[in-house]
């Protein structure tokens, strides 16, 4: 029997928000996911904002390779994508929730099916049929929280909750009352949970193989959610972070930004960029963190809650032995560390690794725990090598088949991070090993180096430190080499001339 393959992910979810990893956090069914397969416990993205992380998921290549190099960019309608090789192996391949691959603006140049004006046309969705970016069927809603709906999401909506409209349209992020009236029946979790059980059912009646990614928008802000989820947890009894004292003032200008009243945002703008994610003072919404965590962490286990319906219905249907289900997320978030809210070009742990485990019974082995690197960017070479079909030339992910197999320790010994986030004005490279980080910036002489060992906080930015400068030299080289070893080779050499 062929293996299925099962992608769920979350939106922007820092690392320690699983309960594994954190025993205030409620998160049961991830937890059961962990006992029976596999964490990995060194899991990074490619790049730490949705576009450009998603496109790799699906493609296999960094976001320099495959062309969505920042949010507000596009992957190309062209590229080549895992959905064409699951299908093309006999595959039932779909995407249910955010998909994020194309922009919330568009132009006569680059149309977006994901521009605002597409995605609130409804009549558009009730027609579109055809393929993208590899989904033969889609049941999509980009939105999150209570900001605005669309697509399919707003289709359903409309069908079952005639004041649908009345619930959304407001931005609660940092508001002090973050609960959603929206009856949870009818909340994108719900909707989400249903079309993705749904589309099991109709697999296993027709005994198809499949691919499916369940991806969900939560915890990605506006940090809203219904009464019992916003409500689940004590802001008092959570352990809260928060900046170090001094700790930006040997980091890059952007750092040092946040935790000023009002920064000179305008260095980092230019023509041909757009707003940067981040760069703008973090103090207020640190007034207001204890809250906006207490709320977080409701709306993970609020997640938690709907993946486990997932779960349930995999063992219900039978399919769970012949299922390997991944869980894990596009990016990280900051809710306090280093004084940082949401998201930005702040490539500390918290905003590049993920949390990430999968199960497949009778492969991996139940209870494991390791700390091979693996990258976003590895996922679809995996998923191709574990139904055996052969892995496309233009992928540079490394398969993990053989981690997860038990018969390798690690196939890969470092992580490249990428953020082309400006043209030239915040564009930054990140170098991780087992033990130290390296982040350089285009055009620029500051950068970070911190020993992940000795400072895993990475409070102490050895970049300028005297002692340091050899180590600097060294990871400078090791930079290049994995940039020199990642470009892709999309056939090989069959003559000498």
């Amino acid at each position: 029997m062929k293996k299925n393959i099962l992608l769920i992910t979350s939106d922007q979810h820092h690392f320690s928000l699983m309960g594994y990893n954190n025993p205030k956090l409620k998160t049961p069914n991830l937890d059961r996911l962990a006992r029976e397969g596999m964490i990995f416990d060194r899991a990074y993205c490619p790049n730490p904002t949705c576009t450009p992380s998603r496109a790799s998921i699906i493609t296999g290549q960094f976001p320099s390779q495959h062309g969505a190099w920042a949010l507000g960019t596009k992957l190309p309608e062209d590229a080549h994508v895992v959905g064409d090789d699951f299908k093309a192996a006999g595959y039932r391949t779909a995407i249910v929730g955010k998909g994020h691959f194309q922009p919330i603006k568009q132009t006569d140049e680059f149309p977006s099916l994901e521009a605002r004006e597409c995605m609130d046309d409804q009549e558009f969705w009730k027609s579109y049929k055809e393929p993208f970016y590899g989904f033969e069927d889609y049941a999509m809603n980009r939105d999150h929280g209570n900001g605005d709906a669309g697509q399919h999401y707003a289709i359903w909506l409309e069908q079952n909750l005639p004041n649908w409209q009345n619930y959304f349209g407001g931005n609660s992020e940092f508001l002090d009352a973050p609960i959603w009236d929206l009856p949870e029946e009818f909340h994108y979790n719900t909707w989400i949970t249903e079309q993705s059980n749904q589309r099991l059912e109709d697999y296993k009646e027709k005994d198809d193989p499949f691919f499916l990614w369940i991806s969900h928008p939560d915890p990605h802000g506006p940090n809203v959610a219904p009464e019992r989820w916003a409500n689940m947890y004590d802001a008092d009894d959570l352990d809260i972070p928060s900046v170090t004292e001094g700790e930006h003032d040997k980091n890059p200008p952007h750092h040092q930004m946040t935790q000023e009243e009002k920064p000179n945002r305008q260095i980092y703008q230019e023509e041909g960029g757009h707003d940067c994610h981040g760069v703008h003072s973090h103090l207020n919404k640190m007034k207001k963190n204890r809250e906006r965590v207490a709320t977080l962490y409701g709306r993970v286990s609020f997640l938690d809650h709907y993946i486990g319906k997932t779960l349930d219905k995999l063992d219900e249907l039978g399919l769970t032995d012949h299922t390997l289900v991944v869980f894990t997320t596009d990016h990280g978030d900051f809710f306090g560390q280093h004084g940082l809210a949401g998201k930005g070009a702040f490539h500390f742990e918290d905003m590049i690794k993920l949390p990430f485990v999968a199960r497949l019974p009778g492969v991996i082995k139940p209870g494991t725990r390791t700390n091979a690197m693996i990258s976003l960017v590895d996922l679809a070479p995996t998923f191709l090598d574990m139904i055996g079909s052969k892995i496309p030339r233009s992928m540079t992910g490394l398969s993990q088949k053989l981690v997860l197999e038990g018969k390798k320790d690690m196939v890969r010994d470092h992580i490249i991070v990428e953020n082309h986030h400006q043209p030239t004005t915040l564009h930054l490279k990140t170098y991780v090993n087992d033990r130290y980080k390296l982040t350089v910036y285009f055009n620029q002489d500051f950068g970070e180096l911190f020993d992940l060992q000795e400072d895993p906080s990475e409070i102490n930015n050895l970049w300028d430190d005297t002692q340091s400068q050899h180590l600097k030299q060294e990871l400078m080289l090791k930079y290049i080499h994995a940039e020199l070893g990642k470009e892709p080779m999309w056939m090989p050499r069959l003559a000498t001339a």
